[in-house]
């Protein structure tokens, strides 16, 4: 299983969606400047992230079962 290139590259993708999640709830919480002007846009690039990650881990269970 972790020896397929897919799994890293699903591992990156998780990833990428903790560090925007990170990042968005981190900007919340502090509040201010940063929180106006760029936390509706944190949390859409949070969802897009996601997306891309449930699509690839369904993508690899899909080539798994074959």
């Amino acid at each position: 299983m972790t020896d397929e290139p897919l799994f890293y590259v699903i591992v990156l993708a998780m990833l990428a969606v903790l560090a925007v999640l990170a990042t968005g709830i981190g900007g919340f919480a502090k509040g201010g400047e940063f929180n106006r002007k760029h936390g509706n846009r944190m949390m859409r690039w949070r969802l897009i992230a996601q997306a891309v990650a449930v699509a690839l881990i369904m993508l690899f269970v899909w080539l798994g079962g074959r």
